[in-house]
């Protein structure tokens, strides 16, 4: 009999004793779960990644091409919608805006100490504590007048700087409130040489430009950023490493691990897919997600990741560098042992999903003499009977053909009929007279009928003479 996972039977306990549930209506409900959870099973040698495929692909259709998530009321823009969703299953490195969620532990749960958690988070640059700056062009010194306020309040220590300004052929020195920079190069752009040193890191975490304190919906203080360094994060005093998070899934690989990244991969997915108003079933993305990390790795689903990594040779081909792999397998001398389903198709054999992945196999019980001999018996009497069927079908069609020949013949005689007797001669030689005297008679007549209408025109040429005549004689 099928048992429900430990965890769901836990649920199901948990959910009856705070309704307090009465035997009967807890085995109800037990039943209920039960038949919830065969309808989800998937059937077996089911082809769920076909499935997976084309119920996370169809949605992605739907989705904006450009779209951004405002994290806070400083806006941060964090990129969600398809290039979000593409970042995140072709594994890129490094996502268009890495962000942070960073949690509070209950110690610092207050105003002023998670702003102080903020800023010692966020980079400072030298332009954030500097005030004015002065440039001496003769002498190629370049002085900082430098903010004390903000200095102390970030806990710079400004000896410390010129060790964190990492600028070839400069000498730093500080004279009271001042930074003093000095080039040994003579032919150097002080102009380049000023903007280079007000760039330099000075304190707080690299790359994490934007931070943003607020509560969320829980009340509790949290900080958004712009931009991400997970180790570095988690090593401040004052922040929860165990609730942090970031949207770079390979530092959450190196930080906490394979199998956190899964997670991660899980998480982000579906955050952007419900952004959108879509819904898909979460075991699709975990089927991905898996795919992505069962290897110690974070695989993108691209050619140079699982695609490419495929074990047969015809499914690689199949989908990008045909050439390369075929080229690389007739080399090598690799062999395709047709396991899946996608080379079973190009090759039209039957493919290893559903009914086509099972063979049957079984020894068949030894026939006993008698049967054997009356089933022979059985089989000679029907060999005979479609052997007496055969010939009558034969016979019938060659019937048919003689009787197509005969009724052919009258026809073919008919057409090639003769007069037979002496008068049938004489009547048809009498007609051919006839026809050709009617023809006579027609072509005599014609040019009768030509000279009659000439007739006219020589009247009036003889009319037109006596007249001339007529006018001579007077």
């Amino acid at each position: 009999m099928m048992k429900l996972p430990e965890k769901i039977e836990q649920q199901v306990e948990e959910f009856a004793k705070e309704k307090k549930m009465t035997p009967d209506k807890k085995k109800k409900l037990h039943e209920e779960v039960m038949t919830a959870y065969k309808m989800m099973l998937y059937s077996p040698e089911e082809a769920i990644g076909i499935i997976a495929a084309q119920s996370l692909s169809e949605p992605a259709t739907q989705m904006t091409m450009r779209t951004y998530h405002f994290a806070g009321t400083a806006g941060i823009q964090v990129t969600l919608g398809l290039p979000r969703i593409l970042e995140i299953f072709d594994a890129k490195k490094e996502p268009e805006t890495p962000a942070m969620t960073i949690y509070i532990d209950k110690k610092h749960q207050t105003e002023p100490k998670v702003t102080h958690i903020a800023e010692m988070i966020k980079e400072v640059k030298l332009k954030d504590v500097v005030t004015t700056s002065i440039m001496d062009v003769i002498n190629m010194v370049v002085k900082f007048r430098l903010n004390d306020e903000k200095i102390k309040r970030l806990e710079i220590d400004i000896k410390k700087v010129s060790s964190k300004i990492k600028i070839k052929n400069i000498e730093i020195g500080v004279q009271g409130k001042d930074l003093v920079v000095t080039s040994k190069k003579e032919n150097i752009n002080i102009h380049k040489l000023r903007y280079k040193i007000l760039e330099s890191h000075v304190s707080g975490i690299k790359n994490i430009s934007q931070v943003i304190i607020q509560k969320d919906e829980f009340d509790e203080w949290v900080i958004h950023t712009l931009g991400s360094n997970l180790k570095k994060v988690c090593e401040i005093e004052g922040v929860d490493g165990t609730r942090t998070t970031t949207n770079n899934i390979f530092e959450i690989k190196e930080v906490f691990g394979i199998e956190a990244a899964r997670n991660a991969i899980i998480k982000e997915a579906m955050h952007t897919i419900e952004e959108q108003g879509l819904g898909v079933d979460i075991r699709y993305v975990m089927l991905l997600a898996d795919i992505m990390t069962f290897n110690e790795k974070i695989m993108g689903i691209g050619r140079y990741g699982i695609a490419g990594h495929k074990h047969s040779i015809i499914a690689r081909a199949s989908f990008e560098e045909t050439k390369k792999h075929l080229i690389d397998a007739a080399v090598k001398g690799l062999k395709d042992d047709l396991s899946g389903s996608v080379e079973n198709i190009i090759m039209n054999k039957v493919a290893p999903m559903g009914t086509g992945s099972f063979t049957l196999i079984g020894s068949l019980p030894k026939v006993p003499s008698e049967i054997k001999k009356e089933y022979e018996k059985i089989e000679k009497e029907m060999t005979k009977r479609r052997e007496e069927v055969e010939a009558e079908r034969l016979k019938v069609l060659e019937e048919q053909k003689q009787a197509e020949k005969v009724a052919e013949e009258p026809k073919a005689e008919l057409l090639t009929e003769e007069p037979k007797t002496e008068k049938q001669k004489e009547e048809k030689a009498a007609k051919k007279t006839e026809k050709k005297a009617k023809v006579g008679e027609k072509t005599k007549k014609e040019p009768k009928t030509r000279i009659a209408k000439k007739k006219p025109a020589t009247e009036k040429a003889k009319k037109s003479a006596s007249s001339e005549t007529k006018k001579k004689k007077k």
